[in-house]
């Protein structure tokens, strides 16, 4: 018996040293960016020769960089601001089965997770310059929303499907009006689902590069952007730096939703 149950826990034990592993291996890349921000060498060096802030110090006091973070920060705002209005709509509209063709509908907004985001960002190119919108922030704007909508409609189907429609009814039956019904009972059940997708739609503005590179005027930069082109001239600690500042935020962000929405259970 103890023998069996011997056999038993190995592959266990085994899967979870390989799953160690590998999330070691992934995340080796975050802390040689880390360390390398604190070098106090003009160059990316491991480890660090000495230690210093004075490349975050740079980097927060860059006109630049300042700009490319406020465009950036107010492309990511907007579009997961504007995806979860029609997002969550589209969503309950198809959950609803509302509109004819809700499965198809449903592809056709999934396509910007499955379609390579050069395709999209060549694509949404070529339109902006017949339609005038290349290079304006709303035209960015909306292309940002193209590429996050996705996220929220998942993420509200998601949550829509273990929605009992009875206490929506309920509601309607004591008085209220579907839409009071909706956004007094059905909003709230949901809005931990609609969390978890306004991080990941906000997290994927924010970190944009493949479709804002096409579309981005010689006036505008975003951070992403600006990171890539410093890459390309050479790489320098303030990048470390800057990149560093990214994964700090985005784990407190991650951190706090987590413990506000648990937002888990809908990724």
């Amino acid at each position: 018996m103890s023998a069996t149950t011997e056999k038993a826990d190995k592959p266990g034990l085994a899967v979870t040293t390989v799953a160690l592993l590998v999330v070691v291996f992934l995340q080796i890349p975050v802390v040689v960016v880390v360390l390398a921000a604190f070098s106090t060498t003009s160059y990316l060096t491991i480890p660090p020769q000495g230690w210093t802030l004075q490349w975050f110090a740079k980097v927060l006091s860059d006109p630049t960089y300042l700009s490319a973070i406020r465009m950036s920060l107010i492309l990511a705002f907007g579009s997961t601001a504007i995806s979860l209005v029609l997002g969550t709509a589209a969503a309950y509209a198809l959950f609803r089965k509302a509109i004819p063709g809700s499965e198809a509908i449903t592809s056709f907004l999934m396509a910007p997770l499955i379609l390579p985001a050069v395709v999209i960002g060549v694509a949404l190119l070529q339109y902006f310059s017949m339609t005038g919108l290349r290079g304006s922030l709303f035209g960015l704007l909306m292309a940002h929303v193209i590429i996050t909508v996705p996220y929220i409609v998942r993420s509200a189907l998601a949550s829509l499907s273990g929605l009992d429609l009875a206490v929506e009814e309920a509601a309607r039956v004591l008085g209220a009006s579907g839409f009071e019904a909706f956004r007094l009972v059905t909003l709230p059940l949901i809005a931990p689902g609609l969390v978890a997708g306004a991080l990941f739609a906000f997290i994927t503005s924010l970190d944009n590069v493949p479709v804002t590179i096409f579309l981005i005027s010689a006036s505008q930069t975003t951070l992403p952007v600006l990171i890539f082109s410093s890459v390309e001239m050479g790489v320098d600690p303030s990048v470390a730096a800057i990149s560093t500042l990214l994964i700090v935020a985005t784990g407190i962000i991650l951190l706090i939703a987590e413990r506000r929405a648990g937002f888990h259970r809908f990724v």
